[in-house]
């Protein structure tokens, strides 16, 4: 059973940072990033490692930076710039060729 283990979110001001990290069980995969989620609205990939590509959402190009550490099976989600928009849940995602695993989710609020 795949195990994603996250840390980070809260709190934070518009204009602010945050440093989400996601710790994977595994080290082969198809796919590992991060997804949001904010209320009423859909989940959709904020960021992620894409069959050995990096992709961003287009609301989050040039604020926010994915970077991963191989040692540690570990991603990272840098948020810099925020704002009240990128309030929501953030989950990692994890694709192992067969199936989607999911983290249990942090909440990023950011206010006004």
């Amino acid at each position: 059973q795949v195990q994603l283990v996250e840390s980070g979110g809260g709190l934070v001001q518009a204009g602010g940072s945050l440093r989400l990290s996601c710790a994977a069980s595994i080290s082969v995969f198809s796919m590992l990033g991060w997804y949001r989620q904010a209320p009423g609205k859909q989940r959709e990939l904020v960021a992620g490692f894409i069959r050995g590509r990096i992709n961003y959402a287009d609301s989050v190009k040039g604020r926010f930076t994915i970077s991963r550490d191989n040692a540690k099976n570990t991603v990272y989600l840098q948020m810099n710039g925020l704002t009240p928009e990128d309030t929501a849940v953030y989950y990692c995602n994890l694709n192992d060729g067969f199936r989607d695993y999911w983290g249990q989710g942090t909440q990023v609020t950011v206010s006004s």
